[in-house]
């Protein structure tokens, strides 16, 4: 093994998840009773034990006081006092007021101290497994720091407790979406209610719902709600209704590091130029396929539609029980959607977007006027190539929507699946599942002459327009926060697999939890993740539907395709009438 250097020992050491943290704290925390106990003359490490103490709160998000840390000390009330006030002026602990009176203060872990225990931690596991031994796992996890990958990452340290507690009568309220990213936030509620000192309260809805619930909020004289989700294709819609606040109005964007944000996701949330919320989820939708089924088949992963088809085809075996490929094709907003990301699978989009390298110019969508190009050769192609995904879906596929399609890929019964990042959890964390640890993951195939492309969905967060003025400064800083890097990684250990920042996707321990993550970065870098295929215009919700309605009917034989598009392009067309 190379020697390393004490400052790259120092990046590796602090890869290490929340729960790495606890496992060795509980560890050296035992170590130092018995050695308390058992060495005669052996006196308490005050310092050291208020420092586990305090750590140990902080991971677990309870608060800590100067009175429980004196406690956690073992040595007499003044010795351990005076070492508090040590610790506190060497910066090793922050203070926050817990009462208007300030007379009271909850003690939370500096950036300084969480940066020294990440690293302490770090080194004290390697230490063991190097002089006691490690089992699988642990080695598996050496090859993977020493080969060299924490060369070209970051790691990114716990999320840390705010100077001041956020000011807000009621506490902070948020509208999302009922999808698993937004669960896991509500999960950690009480470790976000800790870090900015506020209570936080969470309403969630279905997709369609959600927008009627944001569309009747902006109706009210004053907000219900300090931050509000929005499905990325809204944005335009709810800029130039006044649901939302432009960001800049509400906050210094650059606090955000906008170019930390993967490009397509942070552009699809402007609006003529300006942003008007922060991306919450990036999460793309992507080709889900069983690696082992196509290693044992002799195919190789699917590039375009035509090898899509054929490999649906040979995965396809009703009689016993397994699928080729499951879809959106439910009627209405699911199969619109798919009607749209399956256009640009062919290269091209639902409007007359100007052509660029990479794609399409999405810049000038809230000036210039826009014509429909739904009833086009290449829509033709991508309503016949819909007909012939059919053959090879399972039977109730025209009912299938967001989660119907990713359940039964989990369990074994489909070979190939479009979905979104999102729903990953459904298989990648269900050791159960036959789709376990045997997941690839590819941007949509492409059509004849057309490049591969991954349409970014996800949600976004921003400020309502009509938010009371008093509340506005909390509700910026909260936003800051849940979607900072230290938030989305937290996120990430806690079961979500959507992620829209390129430093969260470069950490140690955020690779080690999914391949999804590394193979979406990669498609971000090759210019695949792009919004164009659901441009953000206000009229955006109409048109899906109307392609969900009519590519439902010819799906059931109702109506040919060349109708299909007719009738599509006719009634998308009235829309910007």
């Amino acid at each position: 093994m190379n020697a390393m250097d004490g400052h790259t020992e120092d990046r590796m050491q602090s890869q290490l998840a929340t729960g790495d943290m606890l496992h060795v704290l509980a560890y050296l925390e035992e170590c130092e009773n018995e050695r308390e106990d058992t060495i005669e003359l052996s006196a308490p490490n005050p310092v050291f034990r208020m420092a586990m103490h305090l750590i140990k709160g902080h991971l677990e998000a309870r608060i800590t006081t100067p009175t429980s840390l004196i406690a956690a000390s073992n040595v007499p009330y003044a010795t351990a006092n005076r070492r508090l006030r040590d610790m506190i002026d060497a910066g090793m602990i922050d203070q926050r007021p817990r009462t208007k009176t300030g007379k009271s203060f909850s003690m939370h872990p500096s950036e300084k101290l969480l940066d020294q225990w990440a690293r302490l931690s770090g080194r004290v596991r390697r230490l063991t497994e190097t002089y006691f031994g490690s089992d699988t796992s642990a080695a598996e996890d050496r090859d993977y720091y020493f080969g060299g990958s924490y060369m070209t990452t970051r790691s990114i340290p716990p999320i840390q407790v705010l100077p001041e507690p956020l000011k807000v009568a009621g506490g902070i309220r948020v509208l999302v979406h009922g999808d698993p990213t937004f669960m896991v936030m509500e999960n950690l509620k009480r470790q976000f209610e800790q870090v900015i000192g506020s209570d936080i309260h969470q309403r969630a809805f279905s997709i369609d719902r959600l927008r009627e619930e944001a569309l009747r909020n902006a109706d009210r004289k004053t907000s219900r709600y300090d931050i509000i989700a929005l499905d990325l294709p809204w944005v335009g819609e709810f800029a130039s209704k006044g649901v939302l606040m432009p960001l800049d109005d509400a906050m210094d964007v650059e606090r955000l590091d906008p170019a930390d944000f993967h490009t397509a996701g942070w552009k699809a949330t402007h609006w003529g130029g300006r942003p008007y919320g922060v991306p919450a989820q990036t999460t793309p939708e992507l080709l889900f396929y069983r690696r082992d089924l196509f290693a044992k088949a002799g195919l190789e992963p699917p590039a375009s539609t035509d090898q899509l088809l054929e490999a649906a085809r040979h995965m396809h075996d009703p009689k016993k029980g397994r699928y080729g490929i499951a879809w959106n094709a439910a009627r209405g907003t699911a199969l619109g959607h798919t009607f749209l990301m399956t256009l640009a699978d062919f290269g091209q989009p639902v409007l007359d977007l100007p052509e660029v390298a990479g794609g399409f110019a999405t810049e000038d969508l809230a000036t210039r006027r826009h014509r429909i190009t739904i009833d086009t050769d290449k829509g033709l192609m991508a309503a016949e190539y819909l007909l012939e995904l059919l053959r090879y879906s399972p039977p109730d596929i025209l009912s299938m929507s967001w989660y119907e399609r990713v359940r039964p890929f989990a369990a074994g019964k489909i070979a190939m699946a479009y979905g979104y990042t999102l729903l990953a959890p459904y298989f990648e964390l269900d050791p159960s599942s036959p789709a376990f640890g045997q997941t690839g993951y590819l941007p949509h195939p492409h059509g004849p002459g057309a490049a591969n492309v991954a349409p970014v969905g996800g949600y976004v967060m921003g400020i309502p327009a009509n938010i009371a003025p008093d509340r506005l400064p909390a509700a910026a800083e909260a936003l800051r926060v849940f979607t900072s890097a230290e938030a989305q990684k937290l996120y990430v250990q806690n079961g979500s697999r959507t992620n829209p920042r390129y430093s969260v996707a470069a950490d140690a321990e955020v690779r080690r939890a999914s391949p999804l993550f590394e193979a979406v970065d990669a498609m971000s870098w090759r210019d695949e993740l792009q919004f164009w295929p659901r441009p953000p215009v206000p009229q955006i919700t109409g048109i899906i539907q109307v392609c969900g309605e009519e590519f439902h009917d010819m799906l059931r034989g109702l109506i040919p395709p060349r109708e299909a598009l007719q009738r599509a392009q006719q009634r998308a067309e009235a829309l910007f009438a």
